[in-house]
């Protein structure tokens, strides 16, 4: 019970953490920034971070061909796809919104879950991925659910991310990390992010120059969404590990509430009645993907 507790506490430090990263993306995007610079500067501020941490804890740098794959896989379908989806839906949507959208990472891991054999089939949680669908449903065919209707062609690309997100933890669950630590893993993943989107955002005009201008809200936005991404995404890999990925992913319940409470205090944000309907049906839906019993994770790195 004490453990079950304390994977508990551990969902909703990072759901308040994770939450936060959402609105200091739209302040971000709104100071001009867009993806792949984004992208690349979270990246190599999380990868800075972690890299130290790793070194202070006495665990060299160095990876072995099947860690270069885990971290390649990370840096792929858990910071570049699903940062860069992210942050063009914020150009256009509503922070709120975004947020409240993540919330389907669970509902999208339940199916590849029971495909991957890394959960058991269940009529709940089949129940809970349609009402997620029907949360979705609510927010795109009312015409009076967004504050402008041409908003609707950007939902697709918002739910690219929890796409991601529930693949990210399923592959982890499934195939494991190669022996990394959390720590580990996450920095070989961010320096591979890096090289990743640091050529496509000069290649697309989109490099961000540390230098370029004075730092203002925008900058620190991005600054403080890189910290707050190192220990939260840590985390999470690590709760993959100790709890199954139908378990960790109900971060997301979390994500989504406290998203939505930042991004109404942080940027005055106000929703639909559509929008608060779609978040109620998809609150419930989380509740129906219910955690199974902690397992034993996978043996590390000492």
């Amino acid at each position: 019970m004490n453990e079950r507790n304390s994977l508990f506490g551990a969902l909703i430090v990072m759901g308040a953490g994770w939450g936060l990263t959402q609105p200091l993306g739209k302040l971000a995007v709104e100071g001009g920034y867009r993806l792949f610079g984004l992208v690349f500067w979270q990246a190599v501020i999380s990868g800075a971070i972690l890299g130290l941490l790793c070194l202070l804890r006495g665990k060299p740098l160095l990876l072995n061909r099947a860690q270069l794959w885990a971290c390649l896989v990370i840096a792929l379908v858990g910071t570049v796809l699903p940062g860069a989806a992210s942050y063009t839906a914020l150009v256009y949507l509503p922070s709120g919104l975004v947020s409240i959208l993540l919330s389907l990472v669970p509902m999208m891991a339940f199916p590849v879950a029971v495909l991957l054999g890394n959960e058991n089939f269940a009529w709940s949680r089949l129940t809970g991925l349609a009402l997620g669908l029907c949360g979705v449903l609510l927010i795109v065919l009312p015409e009076a659910s967004l504050p402008d209707r041409a908003m609707v062609v950007y939902i697709p690309i918002a739910l690219i991310a929890p796409l991601f997100y529930a693949m990210e933890g399923n592959y982890v669950a499934r195939w494991g990390i190669a022996g990394l630590d959390p720590l580990k893993l996450l920095f070989g993943a961010s320096a591979i992010a890096a090289l990743i989107s640091g050529p496509l955002a000069v290649w697309y005009g989109q490099f961000i120059d540390p230098f370029g201008r004075p730092y203002g809200l925008a900058e620190w936005a991005l600054i403080g969404s890189a910290v707050i991404h190192a220990g939260v995404y840590s985390s999470y890999v690590w709760l993959v590990g100790r709890a199954g990925p139908v378990f960790a992913v109900q971060v997301s319940y979390l994500v989504t509430a406290f998203g939505v409470v930042w991004a109404m205090w942080l940027l005055g944000e106000r929703y639909s009645l559509w929008v608060w309907a779609a978040f109620a049906i998809l609150l419930i839906g989380l509740a129906l993907v219910q955690p199974r019993p902690p397992l034993d994770i996978e043996p590390t790195e000492s």
